[in-house]
């Protein structure tokens, strides 16, 4: 299990805001949680290099390297194309961490772009190839890759296809209660066993009357389409 805390809800307050995130992460790791820092990194490669390095690196300095945050993986926004993924997808190999690529977003406006044809296909499964071209890189035991892609719950029409284009990744996938979408129509992200998809909630527990017993309803509705 994982907790992906939201990178912007804790920037906005400065370092403060980065001292309670640090405490966050911390408090995950002794639960035995992975961190999954959600900030969709994307840059020119150079400052893609610093992203990086703040997320799961050190920076070398004079007087000794500075720690990042230490997640066990993080997001990635891939528009800039493959020479902005490479620092990312670099670190992650050496710190033995994940990268979660946007490649179908949950978001209602991710049809205004991701779905156009580019030219023969749809954006999102170009995006969907250069995922799978990068997931030998950081290939498990398993034959699940820590090269991994988000997928949206909210156009589940597209994932047996993404299932299809990246057989090795893992995928994230929000949009899961508040945003509409519904456990019962992920089965093909599991399509590769059940280690292959992350089922990310918040709001949707979080705002409930009962946020255990919410968490808990999606944990089993989860389970069973993941074994079906």
């Amino acid at each position: 299990m994982a907790v992906k805390p939201q990178l912007a809800c804790f920037e906005r307050l400065g370092a403060p805001g980065w001292a309670a995130l640090e405490e966050v992460c911390a408090a995950a790791r002794e639960a035995g949680l992975l961190v999954i820092a959600d900030g969709k990194r994307g840059d020119v490669p150079v400052s893609s290099a610093a992203y990086a390095q703040a997320l799961v690196g050190e920076t070398p300095t004079p007087w000794g390297p500075v720690a990042g945050l230490g997640a066990d993986a993080f997001t990635a926004n891939p528009l800039l194309g493959r020479d902005a993924l490479e620092p990312l997808v670099a670190a992650a190999e050496t710190a033995a961490a994940g990268v979660f690529a946007l490649v179908r977003t949950s978001n209602p406006g991710a049809a205004d772009l991701q779905d156009l044809p580019a030219p023969e296909r749809p954006l999102h499964e170009r995006l969907a190839e250069i995922v799978d071209e990068l997931s030998a890189r950081l290939l498990g035991d398993s034959g699940l890759s820590g090269m991994g892609a988000v997928v949206g719950a909210t156009a589940p029409e597209h994932i047996a296809r993404l299932r299809e284009l990246m057989p090795r990744s893992v995928f994230l996938v929000p949009g899961v209660g508040a945003q509409g979408g519904k456990p019962e129509l992920l089965g093909p992200a599991f399509a590769a066993g059940r280690a292959a998809a992350i089922v990310a909630a918040s709001r949707g527990i979080a705002a409930a009357e009962d946020p255990a017993a919410a968490a808990e309803a999606l944990r089993a509705a989860v389970w069973d389409v993941s074994t079906a």
